[in-house]
């Protein structure tokens, strides 16, 4: 990304979107809000991970860091296909509208992606069966191990790939070719409904590709455990030889938790990666490319140094740092590219080594407003950017600023009474407001900033309250089940935001 332009964009995982079957997803309500934004002088559509999600809904722990997420497949786009009856889905549940309820939406969206699937088998045309094996010889290297690895964790009751039997899950050949004949159809069917991800969402991004928008990606760097990704090449990760995981990925404490973040990935065996020259980085990157413009890595820090968890401990207390060699992955996957648009997440404990790093690629880094009134030397403070920055008011590990600015003490806060009031006054006094709007003031000071890019929530511009959070971290229930109603989005909330975003110089469409 340039620091010779100022953009702004919206904050807003697919899934978070209004429609009739749960969970947001690629169809006309996508389209509608990237016409949205093109409405309101945006530049950006900022995602989540897209991948297929596993134990507890995360993007961030998803099954395959390369497979995209066949809950975001538009059904009353299958049925325009002919792939599915428009009958059948007028019988869909009565689902809430301003949550996700991932159980339900899973039942009934596995049920007629599988109809869909057998329709295309017994009717599909030649071009369209053409098209299907295109896509499986393109994906080959990643989707043949994961269509098998989902077909078998399916057929293993969605168990964890550590507990199947053992010839499973250490891969053995005579057991993975007996699988693969006795689950032909089912692993098909994963492949189709892939195919079908990708097909909807590359000509949603054409959409926006119109519309002058472009999309940020974003890049976990740790894999989840129960992934096709670790299944398939437990050598590239710090296992023991029964499978079983040596230490694990976290941070230390923060503000988040006084007690860190135990996430419990598992943490790349960089000695075996280097041996074919980081391919599997190099790979990772270009997967992300083919979908998205630019990239959040997430926890760059990872590529300084990775805090390593003992497996056996239960908080992230007890880990220590321990070198990564980001400058030769990076090194790697920049020879790949012309090109390298990636946004640095570099929150958290950053040390001198990591900031040489992202300087070093001369990738721009984060600020967030919401951590900005802690004390007056706080670089998130707007007078403290520089412009090779993307300002957030928040992320979806944040609170939206209506609720951060309400918040009280032991209602899910890391923050004392004392610590929470100090910085409402700081706020205040700094944004020169009475809190009235605060939304708004936010919305304001980041976009009048000097950082080139000012990501904005969906949430921010509602103004909605915690209710409305996407994820608290290191809580296990009640996150990313967020969406909004297409009533909620108003023209007048439009208006506002391209004013401002006009008034700061920020409309920068990308034609």
């Amino acid at each position: 990304m340039s620091d010779s332009k100022r953009a702004s964009g919206i904050l807003l995982h697919p899934t978070s979107l209004p429609g009739r079957f749960g969970i947001g997803d690629l169809g006309q309500p996508a389209y509608r809000f990237a016409d949205f934004l093109a409405a309101g002088a945006q530049s950006f559509w900022q995602v989540l991970p897209l991948g297929p999600t596993g134990f507890g809904d995360s993007p961030y722990q998803c099954l395959s860091a390369f497979a995209g997420n066949p809950l975001l497949i538009s059904l009353d786009g299958l049925a325009t296909e002919g792939l599915l009856d428009s009958r059948e889905l007028t019988h869909a549940p009565q689902f809430p509208v301003r949550t996700v309820d991932f159980p339900a939406v899973i039942a009934f969206k596995g049920d007629m992606l599988r109809k869909a699937f057998d329709r295309f088998r017994s009717a599909a045309g030649g071009k369209a069966r053409d098209d299907f094996s295109a896509f499986i010889r393109k994906h080959a290297r990643w989707l043949e191990d994961y269509a098998l690895y989902q077909a078998l964790k399916d057929a293993q009751g969605g168990r964890p790939w550590s507990e199947w039997p053992r010839a499973l899950a250490l891969r053995e050949p005579e057991a993975l070719s007996s699988a693969g004949k006795e689950l032909e159809h089912e692993i098909e069917a994963v492949k189709f409904c892939q195919y079908l991800f990708f097909k909807q969402w590359l000509e949603l991004r054409e959409h926006c590709h119109r519309c002058g928008i472009r999309i940020i990606g974003d890049i976990p760097i740790f894999v989840a455990y129960d992934s096709a990704d670790v299944w398939a090449h437990p050598r590239l990760f710090k296992l023991n030889r029964d499978g079983t995981l040596k230490v694990v990925a976290g941070v230390p404490p923060d503000y988040f938790s006084a007690t860190g973040q135990r996430w419990g990935n598992p943490i790349y065996n960089w000695s075996r990666l280097r041996k074919d020259g980081y391919r599997w980085w190099v790979e990772r990157f270009r997967s992300v490319f083919e979908l998205t413009d630019v990239v959040r890595v997430d926890h760059f820090r990872g590529f300084a140094a990775c805090w390593e968890i003992p497996a056996r401990e239960p908080t992230a207390v007890k880990g220590r740092w321990v070198k990564v060699p980001g400058m030769q992955i990076l090194n790697a996957v920049k020879q790949e590219f012309d090109e390298l648009p990636v946004i640095a997440e570099d929150l958290g404990v950053i040390t001198p080594d990591v900031i040489a790093l992202r300087e070093r690629f001369g990738f721009p880094g984060m600020r967030i407003l919401q951590f900005a009134f802690r004390d007056e030397e706080n670089i998130d403070l707007p007078h403290n950017y520089v412009a090779n920055t993307v300002v957030y008011t928040g992320t979806h590990d944040n609170d939206t600023a209506v609720g951060w600015f309400h918040s009280q003490a032991g209602k899910g806060s890391t923050r004392s009474a004392e610590q929470i009031e100090r910085e409402r006054a700081f706020c205040l006094e700094y944004l020169n407001t009475t809190g009235k709007e605060i939304h708004w003031d936010f919305i304001r000071a980041v976009l009048a900033s000097v950082s080139a890019t000012a990501i904005i929530p969906l949430q921010d511009v509602l103004g909605l309250d915690s209710s409305a959070r996407m994820n608290t971290p290191a809580t296990q229930e009640g996150n990313w089940r967020w969406r909004f109603a297409a009533e909620d989005i108003t023209p007048a909330a439009r208006d506002r935001l391209k004013r401002l975003t006009e008034l700061y110089g920020r409309r920068q469409i990308f034609l």
